[in-house]
């Protein structure tokens, strides 16, 4: 039987929400984002495509995951500087150049990807296509609060970017499917990131025609007075700094090594799905790979979407740290289970556990951040979190591709990812319990919570 106060915050969540939908500019904004985060499915299939699933280049392992992480790593060191900029450019106008010039750049990209000439200019232009949807991203959610009321914030991120990661998941799929309707030849790929370029002409529209100038801010009262040099060495200090505050965050710090754990093992079975689809399910055939993944991507955007559904309510009743410890030995259990058949249909019911365990990880460790950090560091320790996010993955790659067989199949590798989610499993449930005996830690986080 519901208890009241679990039925009070379920009614709360679902006002909050409709508040929230209720705000025109809100809409607009968020509109511009899912098109936006829809154009990055488009033009990243191309690319992935071309690089991962073209018949007439197979990289191997280690190729992969350089292209990995040529992409992510520029990507992850430039994240915490881009609020430098954002705290003193008009946020409107940075956010629709950034997709206009998004836009402009996906061209030669995508015309490098209809000839093969995978070169200089592809490498500059892709890179900055990618470094700027972080600085896209970036400053939709600074510009968020002038959007929505205060109270309300944490339904309106919750809600714009689980929808963001469903839009980015499900076009990602639909240009799967168009690549495997047109057919894997190189050109074919390249018209498949050339389409993204609607899809950010559209969203820096939007942004223009829905918002005054200085509707998104930041205001003149809010805008550093020192320099943008100074204001990155400052970002420099600032994220060491953080890093000292978390030495003394024994809690935060639990939970951020808990998710480098899961995003390393992340990577390693993300690399492990690609080469099974490529090189054992597909036995090389580039089309049926590509649509075979497609339910491997529905799956993990099902997980996610169920995760931010299922952990407020759980963390509620249970606490945010045995959830996740219990998330975690649960995928500990299901990733060999699940992947020792080397079945394609156990693999997609694969790819929904971890991406239900790895949105779930997410989700607790940024309101742990919120709330055990002191809000003087907050976003210093918020940049070192967003760029160990991609790194801790890219690492997970790397050991992929050092271990992994070229068709993927790995009894081993598999049985190292469940026993590598038991010691996260393990080890953070233990943190925890060591730091609770402690009389004079801050508090343990409260309860998680999707209402504002």
């Amino acid at each position: 039987m519901q208890s009241a106060t679990e039925t009070a915050a379920r009614t709360a969540t679902r006002h909050n929400l409709r508040a929230v939908l209720a705000r025109p500019p809100f809409r607009r904004l968020v509109a511009a984002r899912w098109l936006s985060q829809a154009a990055d499915g488009w033009f990243q299939a191309g690319l992935a495509g071309s690089i991962f699933f073209n018949p007439e280049r197979a990289a191997n392992p280690l190729e992969m995951t350089a292209a990995f992480a040529v992409l992510l790593v520029p990507y992850s060191a430039l994240g915490p500087f881009v609020g430098v900029f954002l705290d003193r450019w008009n946020r409107r106008t940075s956010l629709a150049m950034a997709n206009l010039a998004r836009a402009a750049f996906v061209i030669p990209a995508a015309v490098s990807v209809w000839f093969g000439q995978y070169n200089a200019l592809f490498l500059i232009c892709a890179l900055l296509v990618v470094a700027l949807n972080r600085f896209y991203l970036a400053g939709v959610s600074a510009a968020q609060p002038h959007v929505v009321d205060a109270p309300r914030l944490v339904t309106a991120n919750s809600f714009a970017t689980t929808i963001g990661t469903v839009c980015y998941s499900g076009n990602l799929g639909a240009a799967g499917f168009a690549i495997q309707a047109l057919g894997t030849q190189q050109h074919h790929y390249g018209m498949v990131a050339l389409a993204a370029t609607a899809g950010y002409l559209v969203a820096a529209l939007i942004m223009l025609a829905s918002f005054r100038p200085t509707a998104l801010g930041p205001v003149d009262s809010e805008r550093s007075p020192v320099t943008v040099l100074r204001g990155l060495a400052v970002t420099v200090v600032g994220m060491v700094a953080g890093l000292r505050h978390l030495a003394r965050r024994p809690v935060a710090t639990a939970a951020l090594l808990a998710q480098a754990g899961h995003r390393m093992l992340f990577g390693l079975l993300t690399l492990t799905t690609l080469l099974l689809y490529r090189n054992h399910y597909a036995d090389g055939d580039a089309g049926a790979s590509i649509v075979g993944l497609i339910p491997v991507a529905g799956a993990a955007a099902v997980g996610s979407l169920l995760a931010a559904g299922v952990t407020p309510p759980m963390v509620r009743r249970v606490g945010s740290v045995r959830w996740l410890v219990t998330v975690t030995a649960g995928v500990a259990v299901l990733v060999p289970v699940l992947g020792l058949p080397v079945v394609a249909a156990l693999t997609v019911v694969g790819s929904f556990v971890v991406s239900l365990a790895a949105q779930t990880t997410k989700i607790i460790t940024e309101t742990t951040l919120q709330i055990e950090v002191d809000d003087d560091y907050r976003g210093r320790v918020f940049s070192v979190n967003d760029t160990g996010f991609n790194l801790f993955f890219v690492l997970g790659l790397l050991v992929g591709a050092l271990v992994l067989p070229p068709d993927g199949v790995s009894a081993g590798v598999l049985l190292g990812a469940g026993l590598g989610y038991g010691l996260v499993a393990i080890g953070y449930g233990a943190a925890n319990r060591r730091i609770a005996r402690r009389p004079h830690d801050t508090p343990t986080p409260e309860p998680v919570s999707a209402g504002g």
